[in-house]
């Protein structure tokens, strides 16, 4: 069985407060991409579970792994006396806050509820997905465009944005950050000084993207941890600053960082913004993506 695992970007991201249990609960709009990995599942007669990684990007293959942690969960909850392979070739940056694992896991969880015959319904495959990560259960439902609240968890699909696409241009520094860090600081630096604010609500937000309105999309873009991980890590807002003077204005980080995307008209733009930046810049990773 042969499955894609899709990217996400996080056009709005509020972090409303922290919750008892340490996690955060926030308000995000989730846009779901094109960069994504492959994922091969192959039915195993006994109960192993085996993680084969390839491609450009390396993960642990082992129970560390979120897609063998998915396939565990499964496995364990539902007294499956089958095993899998797993095989994932990687191309979505690890640790860039565009969802890869959680993707992952989401997908073999997809898979593996057919290739074991479980005939689990979607909300029982997302009920699983929030076990194992906050935005996990975004990639169970088949929505380019959703909003996810509590821990990010409660996912509202968008059908209204069902046929919008937005074009992008990311920057993803060759470089990891740790989403609970991110966090952490977060909760610091609010109790130490005033972070800030958005300028507009989600509501705004999808107000533009509805109409296309690309000067309001632009203006409705949010991060509540965008200012943290800058602070953390300045060579971000460096690689922001080359996207403005490219005369980019729709620009933000996705999730916690450390990648960083521009919103654009086509393709077109994309593949010639895409072109100078590679010329200037040779050593950034640098994709072009859509909405899909």
């Amino acid at each position: 069985m042969n499955l894609n695992s899709y990217a996400k970007l996080n056009l709005y991201l509020e972090v409303i407060g922290r919750r008892r249990d340490n996690y955060h609960n926030i308000r995000t709009l989730f846009e779901r991409i094109d960069l994504g990995d492959k994922i091969s599942l192959k039915l195993r007669q006994d109960r192993k579970i085996r993680v084969i990684c390839q491609g450009k990007f390396k993960v642990p293959s082992g129970s560390s792994n979120f897609a063998y942690r998915s396939a565990k969960l499964l496995q364990e909850k539902f007294s499956v006396k089958k095993g899998v392979d797993i095989k994932i070739k990687k191309s979505i940056p690890v640790a860039s806050g565009l969802g890869g694992g959680s993707s992952n896991a989401a997908v073999v969880l997809i898979g593996l509820n057919k290739l074991w015959g479980l005939s689990l319904e979607r909300k029982d495959l997302a009920g699983l997905a929030a076990k194992l990560g906050s935005d996990t259960a975004f990639f169970i439902y088949d929505c380019p465009f959703a909003i996810g609240e509590w821990r990010g968890e409660k996912i509202s699909c968008l059908p209204a944005l069902n046929k919008m696409r937005l074009w992008h241009l990311l920057i993803i520094p060759k470089m990891r950050v740790s989403t609970a860090s991110i966090y952490a600081k977060w909760d610091k630096f609010r109790e130490s000084f005033k972070l800030t604010r958005p300028r507009h609500n989600v509501k705004i937000l999808l107000h533009g993207l509805k109409n296309a309105d690309h000067g309001l999309i632009g203006k409705a873009l949010f991060n509540s941890l965008q200012e943290v991980t800058f602070k953390t890590h300045p060579f971000l807002k460096q690689a922001q600053k080359e996207l403005i003077k490219l005369g980019l204005e729709a620009i933000l980080m996705s999730g916690s960082g450390p990648a960083i995307f521009a919103i654009l008209r086509s393709r077109k733009e994309a593949k010639a913004l895409f072109k100078r930046i590679k010329q200037k810049k040779k050593s950034w990773q640098i994709f072009i993506a859509r909405t899909i």
